[in-house]
């Protein structure tokens, strides 16, 4: 269902600024509207059963006993677009922030889900009845993990994370939830890496390492310098994305090389005492992962056409954004590789997730995404157990922004239609 803007305009300099902006950090932005009046605003420190830090922040208005809870596996999310509108809509709002914001290199999305359940222990503690995930991006994925497992028996809960370690997830209180609402979604930052992962890479000690034959951003395979438009041909297209698995697939099987080489000079240690050995048991080396913003349907337009346009969430300078220092995945450890950013192995991907949700979802598309595209989102919709979803495209850029100067944000008709929706789900 397609909601069109209602041509509001956005300043010119306040959209400017939005249009040179890129990724990370861009859902936190309220202006130029402010909480309604009479919020009242709540900052708490939380500690996980794990003992580590995590907090958010509880925004108030009136009585309700339904809060709507957002977070991200690694940003900061305390004043996300979508708080006034939810508090607009009679209900309460929950920011959390996860104990590595800003900072993924040791992220595991099954550590993580102590960080969701601390948040949502203390708010069942202030006695609201009724919880309503929100997922924006890669917390979507997070928040579908959480809910797949928050249902499982504790005995059949994940045992162990990826990279081997146990999750202790059998033992954590896990309160289940009422619905969820998903955001610009993505399948989950490991399925989103792979498809925007550079597989001409030949070798991962070398960065600049290039097979011409399936360089993205050679002519001769089709691309074309921005405002292009590149068009390549179905074959390579196809030959790409086997590419891409494969160069996952080895990255996989590299992580766990690291992880065996470091367990097996603990074991060695234990019983020869090597100080060498140990010593090695007790680094834990990263791995810096080159050339990840190399998605075809960024630079040709024609594969699964939308309302976007030329470049990636980076930016518009694809040379700039996948070989620069700044991208996804670019140092991580072993364990958050497998965890969080290998599209085979982690185990927050949301097509794995989906077919265990049965409570109401919402499910907000921009058509104008450079990180989900038309038959993603209608592969992920289509794959929630749930009978009662509901899928809304609206005009609007990953961040909900403008498209055009002259048309309103979309994320001002998202919180329409999110407000909307919790009221018919959940009163007001």
């Amino acid at each position: 269902m397609d909601m069109p803007a209602s041509g509001t305009p956005t300043p010119a300099a306040h959209q400017a600024a939005d249009q040179a902006a890129t990724a990370g950090f861009l859902n936190t932005d309220w202006n130029p509207r402010d909480l309604p009046d009479g919020t009242l605003t709540r900052n708490v420190a939380l500690r996980t059963a794990d003992r580590a830090a995590t907090g958010g922040t509880l925004y108030v208005r009136g009585r309700s006993d339904t809060v709507v809870c957002i977070m991200h596996p690694r940003e900061f999310m305390a004043c996300h677009y979508l708080v006034p509108d939810i508090v607009e809509a009679g209900f309460a709002a929950w920011s959390q922030s996860p104990r590595s914001v800003g900072n993924d290199s040791r992220l595991e999305h099954e550590t993580a889900l102590f960080d969701v359940a601390a948040g949502l222990s203390f708010l069942r503690a202030q006695g609201f009845r009724r919880i309503v995930l929100l997922g924006n991006s890669g917390g979507g994925s997070l928040y579908g993990f959480y809910m797949q497992q928050s249902q499982l028996a504790p005995e059949r809960r994940i045992a162990r994370t990826p990279g081997g370690r146990p999750t202790n997830l059998a033992s954590l209180d896990m309160p289940v939830v009422d619905g969820l609402v998903l955001v610009a979604p993505h399948p989950g930052q490991g399925m989103l890496l792979m498809g925007c992962i550079d597989p001409s890479v030949t070798n991962e000690d070398d960065a600049l390492s290039v097979e011409p034959a399936l360089d993205p951003f050679s002519p001769a395979n089709g691309f074309a310098e921005p405002p292009g438009p590149s068009r390549y041909a179905p074959d390579f297209v196809e030959r790409y994305r086997s590419a891409q698995k494969a160069r996952v697939a080895r990255l996989d099987e590299r992580a766990r090389a690291l992880i065996a080489e470091r367990l097996a000079a603990r074991k060695r240690a234990k019983e020869t005492g090597s100080v060498d050995d140990r010593r090695r048991g007790a680094h834990t080396p990263l791995m810096t992962v080159w050339r990840t913003d190399a998605d075809l349907r960024c630079f040709d337009l024609t594969l699964d056409p939308s309302d976007r346009g030329y470049g990636t969430l980076w930016g518009r300078d694809p040379f700039a954004s996948n070989y620069g220092a700044v991208g996804f995945a670019r140092v991580c450890s072993p364990e958050a590789w497998l965890s969080t950013w290998s599209g085979l192995s982690s185990n927050a991907a949301l097509y794995k997730t989906a077919p265990a949700i049965e409570q109401p979802l919402l499910l907000v598309e921009y058509t104008g995404d450079v990180s989900t595209f038309p038959s993603t989102a209608a592969a992920l919709f289509d794959g929630f157990a749930t009978r009662h979803k509901t899928h809304l495209r609206i005009r609007g850029d990953h961040h909900g922004r403008a498209l055009i100067p002259e048309e309103e944000p979309g994320r001002y008709a998202a919180g329409r239609a999110v407000g909307d929706w919790l009221r018919d789900h959940f009163g007001g």
